[in-house]
């Protein structure tokens, strides 16, 4: 069952700025009825989940009363609290492992494996949060790697164009999942940065299909010349 949260984003439908239109309470009906305000509306109160992520601004001025009107979201927050907390469990486990970008777990300051999240963007409540967080939310960099992808972080959430992975000489593709343009929809998945792993495994399926179709059609040819006259 979506959350009150959830469905009022599906309804008020914010671009890729966290900007969405006036969303009038008239429109809590049928699926959308959980988000009738009730006793002041808990769900858009400051401090909830969607306060914390978006700007929630509310209007009271169309009718009588102190009663909301109409719900926007104008934008994210910026102001909004992330806990870098890790779970023990989890750095317990990535702690040995080696450098996902360069193979390396070393004792110098600079080979040092740190344990990075994924989403550079470090804007996910879920993630936010020790008791449910996810093995697969984080990944071991070293403090030189993740020290780069902190910057890609960053510039990608300036310009809302992810990175490419053909920067990277002998790179094939420039994104296992999706295109340059991040979305809420797809997030940081399909990024390098967010996961070099998933990145090989998927170049690895890819390449092989390709190399499959290629051989195919060779044969096909082969066996019937006819065919392309």
């Amino acid at each position: 069952m979506a959350t009150k949260k959830e469905l009022f984003l599906e309804l008020a439908k914010p671009d890729n700025n966290g900007k969405s239109r006036w969303v009038e309470i008239s429109e809590f009906i049928n699926k959308y009825k959980p988000l009738q305000l009730g006793n002041g509306g808990s769900w858009c109160r400051t401090h909830s989940s969607l306060d914390k992520k978006y700007i929630v601004e509310t209007d009271k001025t169309i009718t009588s009363g102190n009663s909301i009107d109409r719900i926007r979201l104008n934008g994210y927050n910026t102001n909004q609290s992330f806990s870098q907390n890790i779970k023990k469990s989890i750095k317990d486990y990535y702690k040995n492992k080696n450098c996902v970008m360069l193979g390396i777990n070393g004792n110098s300051v600079n080979t040092k494996v740190e344990i990075d999240h994924k989403d550079g963007r470090k804007d996910n409540d879920r993630v936010s949060n020790i008791t449910t967080q996810k093995l697969e939310d984080f990944q071991p960099l070293s403090k030189d790697a993740n020290d780069v992808k902190r910057q890609i972080c960053l510039k990608c959430k300036e310009t809302n164009k992810r990175w490419n992975a053909k920067n990277l000489l002998g790179n094939p593709f420039e994104f296992y999942y999706g295109d340059e343009n991040y979305t809420q929809e797809v997030g940081c998945l399909g990024c390098y940065q967010y996961d070099p792993v998933e990145y090989r495994k998927t170049v690895v399926v890819k390449v092989g299909q390709m190399a499959a179709k290629e051989a195919v059609d060779a044969v096909f040819k082969k066996l019937y010349p006819e065919d392309e006259k």
